[in-house]
């Protein structure tokens, strides 16, 4: 672990390398912006895999430390580049060649316990994903306690409240429970109770709740529905629309998807005096508080909602901005089936940053392994994948290009070893000429079967 000084609060313990690497200021111009490069190669690739920063950083290191020393004698910088570029994308190709899949909550947990260093850990975030699935939403939160806790929201859920008290239906927990309701979605006011008086009206005949998804209601509307509901001629709540602007339609959109309605707006040339039955949502129950509202299995067909799921999946591998990838992520998530918060708790403000950053690397981990595999860890994998590298024919400066990555792949084995108190080229050795996936557990010095053992790493890392 590293411990990073802060010029507010208290320290950060970390073993994260993105963040460490952030963290590193030089005062000479070019070895900043040398330190710089480095720092954007974890960057990268705790974008996109969401952790292996470390190992990322370690490669970076042995592929310039070498480089460099090749280009000071004389090579050609050019052919090293092609070189390097060939031997990595066949060192890719050979770890997806030896990735095992990863299903099941057990060996979920086994990933995540190993990247976070907790099995508590572990368990929790196999239980989150088994919980809201693989598209699932999963936060981290700091807790106000000393422990760590799961808590799950099945079903969309948005954060909009009840218009008025009145609507509720349990006057002691202040909430609105509506089994099997109908749904009119809208992006539009509603103002005039005879805009949608005939609606009410074919409402009414089911006998059955309805919720009201609106940009406001507001005017005379608002008191005429909650008069009816006082009276008890018939249980409706209404809530604001969630979000604002393109986003909002987008939202309103999922929603509709999701209860196999329509929404109701200008954009279809469509008014809410012309709104009909078909063009109602429904849901098995819907849960209003004075915050939010929760959708509880949507009416909607698997096909429609599937379709909109990938739509979004191609709008977040597209997407550049951070904020508009977290609410892309929100919305798969709802559609998915659901939301989990994992609320970490410490002793202290330090532990408690230092917990919360390993649960983020973990779930990130966990992702990957579940997309795309594993292989065995602790640097095992890329010696593997030296053979298929050093098969490659290349020559000049282009086989130099290849040394240097076949060099690279040795250094996150050679570094284990050393800070374990090891000979890094007598563990190398020795690895090389064991059985695939037979590695050296450096935490307890023995050769052991590093998948079997739990040492693993997602092939994506």
């Amino acid at each position: 672990n590293v411990v990073l000084e802060k010029a507010f609060g208290s320290p950060l313990i970390t073993n994260d390398g993105v963040t460490i690497a952030k963290e590193i200021e030089l005062e000479d111009h070019f070895e900043n912006m040398g330190a710089k490069l480095v720092s954007e190669v974890a960057s990268k690739t705790n974008d996109i895999a969401g952790d292996g920063t470390t190992t990322a950083t370690v490669l970076t290191q042995a592929i310039v430390r070498e480089g460099l020393k090749n280009v000071t004698a004389g090579a050609n910088p050019i052919g090293i580049r092609r070189g390097i570029e060939t031997a990595t994308a066949t060192a890719v190709e050979a770890l997806k060649a030896i990735a095992q899949p990863v299903s099941g909550k057990e060996a979920i947990a086994q990933v995540a316990a190993v990247s976070s260093r907790s099995e508590k850990v572990g368990e929790y975030i196999s239980e989150a994903m088994e919980r809201v699935g693989n598209d699932g939403v999963i936060t981290i939160e700091e807790s106000r306690g000393m422990e760590t806790e799961l808590e799950v929201v099945e079903g969309m859920q948005f954060d909009r409240g009840y218009l008025s008290q009145y609507m509720v239906t349990d006057n002691e927990k202040m909430v609105a429970d509506l089994e099997n309701p109908f749904i009119l979605i809208t992006d539009k006011k509603v103002s005039n109770i005879q805009d949608i008086l005939p609606l009410l009206e074919e409402v009414l005949k089911t006998n059955r709740p309805l919720l009201i998804i609106a940009d406001d209601v507001d005017g005379e509307a608002l008191p005429t529905l909650v008069l009816n509901k006082i009276r008890g001629t018939f249980n409706v709540v209404a809530v604001k629309a969630p979000g604002f602007g393109d986003r909002r339609k987008a939202m309103l959109e999922d929603i509709a998807i999701l209860t196999g309605g329509t929404v109701i707006t200008e954009d279809l040339g469509l008014e809410l005096k012309d709104a009909t039955m078909p063009a109602l949502g429904q849901a098995a129950k819907v849960t209003v508080d004075k915050d939010s509202t929760v959708i509880v299995e949507g009416a909607g067909s698997s096909e429609a909602i599937a379709n909109r799921v990938g739509l979004i999946k191609s709008q977040l591998e597209t997407t550049t901005s951070d904020f508009d990838r977290e609410k892309l992520q929100e919305r798969l998530a709802k559609l998915a089936g659901g939301v989990a918060v994992i609320k970490v708790g410490a002793a202290t403000e330090t532990a408690l940053k230092e917990m919360k950053l390993r649960i983020e690397d973990a779930l990130n981990a966990t992702r990957a392994a579940v997309e795309e595999g594993i292989v065995a860890g602790g640097g095992t994998a890329l010696i593997t994948a030296i053979e298929k590298v050093a098969a490659l024919e290349l020559d000049g400066d282009d086989a130099t290009g290849r040394n240097i990555v076949l060099r690279a792949l040795e250094e996150p084995v050679r570094q284990i070893a050393f800070n374990a108190g090891y000979e890094g080229s007598v563990v190398i050795d020795k690895l090389k000429n064991s059985p695939v996936g037979t590695g050296f557990n450096a935490a307890t010095g023995e050769w052991v079967d590093m998948i079997a053992a739990g040492i693993i790493d997602p092939v994506k890392v």
